[in-house]
């Protein structure tokens, strides 16, 4: 039986379930870690979560021979066990006997290397932990050099209830405050991930009151997985997650974002990879994300991935060949390659009992309008069952990602009239149904539950860069001459045109990450990390992928979908993602609330 290796079981798991391995299974362990050590590798099967019918397992072998190119790992079930899905490896089943095998891009195993893969699996009656494995055909040994198994979790064996962890037949007590198991918001009780590389670079630059907050790492290039130009990689961050987590709960939050044909609409940020590039994407971006973030050593972290930004809300309202419509956009339509992409990403990450899905949506003055909103819940949903993900691979959705809308206006609604005409017809406004990101996460979220996403799914909101404080920051409502003198007088959002985008002048620092902030929104966050460009104010040969984009020059009057106004950037920034401190400096003095 050929197993798929992209989906995972997601009904919750059933509180207290599991099984602690039998004391034939314990006697089994424990005899055969008297054997030799010379043996070919060693495993450590774990058995992390458990409920009536079924198990997640994670394997980690490590090579005790000569380095290999290639592996297979093989075992057998003692019981009536079936993997149903998997992940980090290629694995089959025929009757009791299962071979798992490396993918393209993990084949390598060096002397004394270790390799890590997980699945799901069905079960009735006992899961025995099984007790015998091969590396390459020949058989592993036990103990220092052999094989561990474990189950942790809780369930009923024989009539009675047992929790807590076997490792060769001894039982512990699991570890509280993460235990590996996701929780129905992760930032709530946890502490934020602080990029030690971000946060050097705004202390060294003025910004030490902000240098400890949590910020986003962007993964937006194959590279950047491994570590590009000396720079942090994924594993570096999550080894540095889990030391500042200190044993306590730690959310950390990866931006996935290397879609292929990228960011359709904005050259800016256009990537690495061609509008046909999927497989590229899955073997050579996604798969290797997986299976770093499947290593058990990360199994205590709340890994928050904040898939694809941009890539969603671009189809839905720039691929129709109407006005601000791209030819690019309208490629990315036709192939499905952002929807396969995208639901490829939830598949393979929602595998992972310890991550949590939240797709971008775009932000108010995107998708607010009646004629984008309820399609936009639609193409969602697409996205969220295509490729083998359900709507249970989604824990919930982000908005204002990279953006600088209002977290809330405070001096006008959308349901405010003067003399006789509303907010909506303002020229701001623009017919829009809401005024800022808030109004909009709530109802969006509202609309996403009706059309098939889990009740519980929560809202994020970027607000980074979205303060809007200094002096020019109003203090109260417009004059009433007429709406539009109420609504530009009162709006603290600054901008020129709300469809504006890049490094923005006048824009300030916003709320700090919190926690639960209001009813629905599981957080405020700082996806965009302060001080890191949206785009080049001017073309520059790059190896990123990255080009120039007319919105990030502020000489530049506009398009279709910022109704023909200036740009509103401000001048000589850097490529998007590099360090603009002009940008930096202007984020702190106009944050809001202000820093102390």
């Amino acid at each position: 039986m050929a197993v798929p290796i992209i989906r995972r079981r997601t009904a919750a798991l059933a509180a207290g379930a599991l099984v602690v391995a039998s004391g034939a299974v314990a006697a089994a362990l424990s005899s055969t870690t008297a054997q030799a050590a010379s043996s070919a590798c060693s495993v450590d099967y774990t058995v992390s979560s458990q409920w009536d019918s079924g198990f997640t397992a994670s394997v980690t072998v490590t090579n005790n021979g000569a380095a290999a190119t290639s592996w297979k790992v093989g075992w057998s079930f003692a019981g009536n066990q079936k993997v149903t899905q998997g992940w980090s490896a290629d694995i089959s089943q025929s009757g009791a006997a299962v071979t798992a095998s490396n993918l393209s891009y993990n084949g390598a195993l060096a002397a004394n290397g270790t390799v890590s893969f997980g699945f799901n699996g069905s079960y009735s009656g006992t899961n025995a932990v099984p007790t015998a494995f091969t590396l390459n055909g020949v058989a592993c040994g036990t103990g220092s050099g052999g094989t561990t198994g474990s189950t942790t979790g809780g369930s009923t064996t024989g009539g009675s209830t047992t929790s807590g962890s076997t490792t060769g037949g001894t039982t512990t007590t699991p570890p509280t405050g993460g235990d590996g198991q996701r929780v129905d918001n992760p930032y709530v009780g946890a502490k934020g991930y602080v990029n030690p590389e971000w946060s050097a670079e705004a202390s060294a630059d003025g910004g030490s009151a902000i240098a400890g907050q949590s910020t986003a790492v962007w993964l937006d290039r194959i590279a950047a997985i491994d570590g590009a130009d000396g720079a942090m990689g994924l594993k570096d961050h999550l080894d540095e997650a889990v030391a500042q987590a200190g044993g306590q709960p730690l959310t950390v939050e990866f931006v996935i974002y290397d879609l292929p044909g990228r960011d359709c609409s904005a050259l800016a940020s256009n990537g690495e990879l061609g509008p046909d590039d999927l497989s590229t994407y899955e073997t050579q971006y996604i798969d290797p994300i997986t299976s770093i973030m499947s290593d058990p050593a990360y199994a205590n972290l709340r890994i928050v991935n904040i898939i694809e930004p941009d890539s969603l809300p671009n189809i839905v309202t720039n691929a129709s060949g109407e006005a601000g419509s791209t030819a690019a956009c309208a490629t990315m339509k036709a192939n499905g390659n952002y929807e396969k992409g995208v639901g490829y990403a939830l598949a393979k990450l929602g595998a992972l009992p310890n991550t949590y899905n939240y797709i971008d949506a775009g932000h108010h003055a995107w998708l607010g309008w009646d004629s984008n909103f309820v399609p936009a819940a639609q193409e969602f949903l697409k996205a969220a069952t295509t490729s083998g993900a359900t709507v249970h691979d989604v824990q919930g959705f982000i908005t204002n990602t990279a953006n600088y809308s209002a977290t809330v206006e405070p001096n006008f609604k959308v349901t405010d009239s003067v003399n006789g005409t509303t907010v909506r017809q303002s020229k701001w406004v623009d017919w829009n149904n809401y005024v800022d990101e808030q109004s909009y996460a709530t109802a969006l979220r509202t609309e996403l539950v009706s059309v098939g996403f889990d009740s519980n799914i929560g809202m994020l909101i970027d607000t980074g860069r979205n303060g809007w404080g200094g002096s020019a920051r109003p203090t109260g409502p417009g004059a009433t001459t007429s709406v539009d003198t109420y609504v530009d007088g009162g709006r603290i959002d600054r901008r020129i045109h709300a469809g504006n985008w890049c490094n923005q002048s006048g824009a300030g620092i916003g709320e700090r990450p919190t926690a639960a902030p209001a009813a629905g929104l599981d957080a405020y966050v700082w996806i965009k990390p302060p001080g890191e460009s949206d785009g080049s104010s001017k073309a520059i040969a790059n190896d990123e992928g990255k080009g120039f984009d007319q919105m990030c020059d502020p000489t530049y009057g506009g398009n279709a979908r910022n109704g023909n106004n200036p740009t509103g950037a401000l001048p000589d920034s850097p490529l998007a993602g590099h360090w603009f401190s002009a940008q930096f400096h202007q984020l702190l003095q106009n944050a809001y609330p202000p820093l102390s």
